[in-house]
């Protein structure tokens, strides 16, 4: 796959499919294609999302667990796009009816400060950002039975769908720290160490990536570092993530 019309078609199926809630095949199906391409459908995606009037609020790293790298056979995180579409405030609710198959992930969220420059060899990621929250990041993979490939996940935005963002802190270090989900009365527990090791180096993870792949870092954007355990269903009711000393964030599914 090279061609611009075939990352447009791509693209188009994707955002179909997530605006119709409608899954689809694998692209990798009927279409070869390497990580670059991927991401240049991904940047069409979003850029088709731009063009309805939504607005870049962000980005997410995905593959941050060492087990997911390992059981996706790679060795790199990922990073899709947040808009504003895909907000939910904190307390506020969100309609099952928007998704395909959904689950939630607690997560650890940075806010960034000033513009990242990417072209400079020396910028320190760490000094760009001045407060993190805890957070919840809802997936959505549009494939049909979860079925892709790494190139797949990529070119669907990571399957970046919804986001909610507590209340937020000044910069501290949280290497590891307990964490809470409690989502359809199953609770999950984990820790942030989950996220790399230590949230930070998610920062510096996606420095990296975004210099790859031409990713702007924008201040007052968020990112949301990663999750810090499996992600789980999505189901009606009250959703909560509990981060020790950062607090908590919710949400009320609705549906």
């Amino acid at each position: 796959m090279s061609t611009a019309s075939t990352v447009e078609a791509l693209a188009e199926r994707l955002d179909t499919a997530q605006t119709t809630c409608t899954d689809t095949p694998s692209l990798a199906d009927t279409h070869d294609f390497d990580i670059a391409e991927a991401y240049a459908v991904q940047a069409a995606l979003v850029a088709r999302r731009e063009a309805r009037g939504e607005r870049v609020t962000g980005v997410k790293l995905g593959f941050t667990s060492k087990a997911k790298m390992a059981q996706m056979g790679v060795s790199d995180v990922i990073v899709g796009r947040l808009t504003d579409a895909m907000r939910v405030a904190n307390g506020g609710d969100l309609d099952l009816g928007r998704f395909i198959h959904p689950k939630v992930e607690p997560e650890v969220a940075y806010r960034i400060r000033r513009d990242v420059d990417l072209d400079d060899p020396t910028t320190d990621i760490e000094s760009c950002v001045d407060a993190l929250a805890p957070a919840m990041e809802v997936i959505d993979s549009r494939y049909r039975d979860f079925r892709f490939t790494y190139e797949d996940v990529v070119a669907d935005n990571t399957s970046a769908s919804a986001y909610v963002i507590g209340s937020w802190r000044p910069l501290e270090s949280v290497p590891n720290r307990a964490v809470r989900l409690v989502s359809g009365g199953t609770e999950t527990v984990g820790s942030t160490a989950a996220i790399l090791g230590d949230p930070v180096r998610a920062l510096h993870a996606l420095l990296d990536m975004c210099r790859r792949r031409s990713i702007p870092l924008r201040a007052g954007q968020v990112v949301l570092a990663g999750a810090a355990t499996a992600a789980v269903p999505l189901t009606a009711g009250v959703t909560t993530c509990e981060v020790a000393g950062l607090g908590t964030v919710e949400v009320r599914v609705i549906g």
